[in-house]
């Protein structure tokens, strides 16, 4: 069943992690966070064409990172919130297996260092007592 689940949310998150590959990209991802913005106006951020632009702005959008409204003749992207939410619960079903696996190896290697501490117990002088 958690091998499904994380077989599931790994599927959901891989054209997230494709999307935000590419810095252009990442570029018009962290601009978009500061507020929404026209496709002319990112091309000249990225110092691209907006046919480059429009390109990349398809990817974000297949990735549900972007969306975009037209008015007339102008295109205005802003940011999608539910690409991000999945790329994040990916990394968090990841982030809880590996907390238990490091904490299960800290108490291991805690129970090892308490047996190195004791001092040995001397059975042969209590017996000689």
């Amino acid at each position: 069943m958690v091998k499904h689940m994380l077989k599931h949310h790994a599927e959901a998150a891989d054209g997230v992690f494709h999307a935000l590959a590419d810095a252009n990209r990442r570029a018009i991802v962290d601009h978009l966070t500061r507020g929404p913005a026209t496709v002319s106006e990112l091309a000249r951020l990225l110092g691209v064409t907006v046919a480059a632009t429009v390109q990349h702005l398809r990817v974000l959008q297949a990735s549900e990172l972007v969306r975009s409204e037209k008015a007339g003749r102008v295109r205005t992207c802003q940011i999608d919130p539910s690409g991000l939410r999945r790329a994040e619960e990916w990394l968090r079903l990841r982030r809880t297996t590996w907390e238990r696996r490091l904490d299960r190896l800290g108490d291991v290697l805690g129970e090892s260092a308490d047996e190195r501490r004791s001092p040995p117990t001397n059975t042969t002088e209590e017996t000689r007592s």
